[in-house]
């Protein structure tokens, strides 16, 4: 019998994971949209736009070992609250900068990097929890649901961010702010569905690098989560955003918070789209699809002087990113041995962050080397390039027809 969406939100911890990670969305996608046009705001210059992502993804990579360890030791949802409080605090440092109406970025990428910190303790553990949240045969649509959840939140922080940035950073800091604090509750009150094994290696080099190890070994993980990696990295348009909307676009604060939701819009109709006709059929060729036609998107967007086509374009880039986070986050979850679960999460976060705040930082680079047109629209070319290749260097990915013949693998 086939799972709906319906299926899926019957059961209350599905809820409660839900709601946290709508809050969540919400608070970190408003605090990023501000952070970034602030620190734009305050230097000009797209390249401080790169660092403020470097700062965020060095310490998911530090802590790649340590982070993937703990989540599969200790309780994942205390682990979780726990981070999420840091969130919080990141935010309330941000206000307090702000208030004082200090100009000094290096103060923006410190508490950037304190931000990273709690993000990289956070999601390991966060995101080991949604597979016990239901039956295995109903995780794909758990998926779905998330992602659609997490995306359609994830509209209203940077629409949130632009209007009340236009006001006040301290205002827009408090409440994303608030928003974590809201998050962390529904996380500790959730109970499982199905017990998860722990892992009760003592803390070695070994039982930490494991994850490393599994991720290795397993194409059909490895590839998967390489072609993300690549994908994102070269095609990071979303954060140069504040630079095309002031010096190419012209728009202002609110036109921004916009711009900055579209690819928010994108993903919520591709994940509406997704939970009434769930991928069933050819997973890995769609995967290789996406992923193109995500280049082919930051093409675009790169090269338009049109607030309208760029608006589109975004749209685009992200319903084609919304398939893909959708096909990857089933794949990892059930190749994967529960009691690794965590690591290979962790392993992932570093991939997942290389390509979001990583690419955030080689965006500002080739800005500054290409400018910004040609740094997002050569970014696209190579995604696209990269999509063809993985076809031929990962036949295990083009040969996934459907998830029900993904099993974990053997250890």
């Amino acid at each position: 019998m086939t799972t709906t969406t319906r299926d899926v939100l019957a059961l209350r911890g599905v809820r409660l994971y839900l709601v946290s990670a709508a809050l969540a969305a919400v608070g970190q996608n408003l605090l990023v949209t501000v952070l970034f046009k602030q620190v734009f705001d305050i230097t000009g210059n797209a390249l401080d736009i790169g660092f403020i992502g470097l700062a965020q993804f060095l310490p998911a990579l530090l802590l790649v070992l340590i982070s993937g360890w703990v989540a599969d030791r200790f309780d994942r949802r205390l682990i979780t609250t726990v981070f999420m409080l840091g969130r919080a605090m990141s935010a309330i440092a941000l206000v307090i900068f702000s208030v004082n109406g200090s100009t000094r970025v290096v103060w923006l990428f410190a508490i950037a990097a304190a931000l990273g910190t709690a993000d990289a303790m956070l999601a390991p553990a966060r995101r080991s929890i949604m597979p016990f949240l239901a039956d295995k045969s109903m995780f794909p649509q758990v998926v779905v649901v998330w992602t659609g959840t997490f995306v359609a939140a994830s509209i209203l922080g940077p629409v949130a961010g632009g209007f009340l940035y236009s006001v006040g950073a301290p205002l827009a800091y408090g409440v994303a702010a608030a928003f974590q604090f809201a998050a962390a509750l529904p996380i500790i009150l959730i109970r499982y569905h199905r017990e998860p094994e722990r892992s009760t290696e003592r803390p070695t080099w070994s039982s930490a690098v494991e994850g490393l190890r599994f991720v290795r070994r397993t194409p059909v993980v490895f590839g998967t989560i390489s072609l993300d990696l690549f994908a994102v990295l070269f095609g990071g348009a979303i954060a140069l955003i504040p630079a095309v909307a002031s010096d190419r676009l012209g728009v202002g604060d609110i036109a921004y918070g916009w711009l900055r939701a579209a690819p928010g819009i994108g993903a919520a109709a591709m994940a509406l789209w997704l939970s009434v006709r769930p991928l069933r059929r050819r997973v890995g060729p769609t995967l290789l699809w996406v992923v193109a036609i995500f280049g082919a998107g930051n093409i675009v967007f790169g090269l338009t002087r049109s607030y309208a086509v760029a608006f589109i374009a975004l749209v685009v880039v992200s319903a084609a990113d919304m398939i893909s986070m959708n096909i990857r986050g089933a794949i990892v979850p059930l190749v994967t041995p529960d009691e690794q679960l965590g690591r290979v999460n962790a392993v992932e976060g570093v991939f997942i962050g290389a390509s979001n705040e990583l690419g955030a930082f080689e965006s500002g680079v080739a800005a500054r080397a290409f400018g910004v047109p040609w740094a997002i629209a050569g970014g696209g070319f190579i995604t696209v390039a990269i999509a063809a290749s993985f076809a031929l260097v990962f036949p295990s990915i083009r040969k996934i027809n459907t998830f029900e013949e993904l099993q974990p693998a053997s250890n």
